[in-house]
């Protein structure tokens, strides 16, 4: 599949998107192989557009998407087979942070989804030499989500990371008496070297 060609295609059936551009490392010429997608979609209704997104990327076959709950601007975030990781930029629709996640039976998979997009984000800014970016994303993430969990030490890698996310999340299943499906970890997992 040609991503650069497929989003925007996908995005410009609908009849309040006005234009789907791609930005980021790969519109500069400046990705590596690992490097996401980024798209910045513009429209004249937003919410519309929001409520429709699921079924206009649908033929993508995503394995996660959600909203970034920990941008500044709105960011509906997808994970492909690849594993491939796109997001869709609002920059017109700012927003605050959300607060922490606090760990319930019916969010765990939705704070898997999100630890695997966010771990497959920092593999790529770790593989592009951006230590500066790792590091300080490290520190959110364990502030957001991996505290919350019970984690009580920073990692200071992304295979820490994994470790001590897998270890928490087994405790809370374990706890809750739920499993959370590890298609998306299996797809994703492999992927990480560091």
């Amino acid at each position: 599949m040609d991503i650069g060609s497929a989003v925007p295609g996908l995005l410009s059936e609908h009849p309040l998107v006005d234009a789907v551009q791609l930005t980021g490392s790969r519109a500069t010429g400046t990705a590596h192989g690992f490097s996401d997608w980024d798209f910045e979609v513009e429209t004249r209704n937003f919410a519309r557009v929001a409520e429709d997104l699921p079924a206009l990327v649908a033929p993508l076959q995503p394995l996660a998407e959600q909203w970034d709950r920990y941008a500044p601007h709105a960011c509906f975030m997808l994970i492909l087979r690849g594993p491939t990781k796109v997001d869709l930029l609002f920059l017109d629709e700012e927003q605050a942070w959300a607060p922490p996640w606090e760990p319930t039976p019916d969010n765990l998979g939705a704070i898997d989804r999100h630890f695997w997009d966010w771990i497959l984000w920092l593999e790529q800014k770790r593989r592009g030499g951006r230590d500066d970016v790792l590091a300080a994303s490290l520190d959110h993430m364990h502030e957001l989500l991996l505290s919350p969990m019970g984690a009580r030490v920073p990692p200071a890698t992304v295979s820490e990371a994994v470790a001590i996310y897998l270890d928490r999340r087994a405790d809370l299943e374990a706890t809750f008496g739920i499993e959370v499906p590890r298609e998306l970890e299996l797809e994703v997992r492999p992927a990480l070297v560091g």
